[in-house]
């Protein structure tokens, strides 16, 4: 089977070549943040209209063609250019496709919420604490008291920039549009997490059933262990029956 290693419709056309699924790729295929390539066809006063191979084209707004203000579509894109894009609304029932040109962030302020941990990167240092990239639309400040229970005198004694690190948030602003974090106590709840025991393998399973029934078996007929007959010798012993039987089905 071929590696996935496309954009988001070149996923959906391999999909469906690879189920036998012939019909064409429709505007119910989309969805928020989906990636894709597209070529633009058109420039208008309000943004550009770009053809990514479906049966509508897509409109990316002017304030969706750059991070930066634009004040003129042309500046940016001319008809024939080769665009990446991203959804960002579809309405199936009149065929409109919303799109940008500037990647979204992959958590959404929606999805933010106190008391939530995520591994970010740290992007910079100030004197009072460090910025750091947790996948939204703008970074969160770990202010430098909430590094360390002990005094810090400056954020660089433990990050530095490229840093990757476990943050809570501890407080959102949605209409400032600010993330505070801590380091704190983060630690102390991963360990008290309860670990998962390791599955057991079908013969490790098939020999604690024959220990147990030996166990029964020596209750019931109120049989003892040999006394010289090491707990080693016991084990290989079963081992082997086990094994024995197993051979014959």
């Amino acid at each position: 089977m071929r590696i996935l290693d496309y954009n988001a419709l070149d996923q959906i056309t391999f999909l469906r070549e690879e189920f036998g699924v012939t019909e064409e790729l429709t505007i119910a295929d989309l969805q928020p943040k989906m990636r894709l390539q597209g070529v633009v066809k058109d420039t208008q006063l309000y943004g550009a209209v770009v053809d990514i191979g479906l049966a509508y084209a897509g409109v990316v707004h002017i304030s969706q063609l750059a991070p930066r203000r634009v004040n003129r579509v042309a500046d940016v894109v001319q008809p024939g250019d080769a665009v990446t894009v991203w959804v960002t609304k579809v309405n199936s029932e009149k065929g409109r496709i919303g799109l940008t040109m500037v990647e979204p962030p992959q958590v959404d302020w929606s999805e933010l919420e106190e008391g939530q941990i995520y591994t970010g990167t740290v992007t910079r240092l100030e004197r009072y604490g460090a910025f750091v990239d947790v996948g939204a639309e703008r970074a969160g400040l770990l202010h430098v008291r909430e590094m360390s229970t002990g005094y810090v005198r400056d954020p660089s004694e433990l990050v530095k920039v490229g840093d990757e690190v476990e943050v809570r948030i501890l407080n959102l602003d949605r209409q400032r549009r600010r993330i505070d974090l801590t380091m704190m106590g983060i630690a102390d709840e991963i360990e008290d997490e309860p670990e998962e025991e390791p599955a057991m393998t079908v013969m490790e399973i098939a020999l604690h059933r024959a220990q147990a029934e030996r166990r029964g078996r020596g209750r019931r007929h109120g049989k003892r262990r040999s006394p010289d007959l090491s707990e080693r010798a016991e084990r290989e012993d079963i081992l082997a029956r086990t094994l024995k039987q197993h051979s014959k089905r």
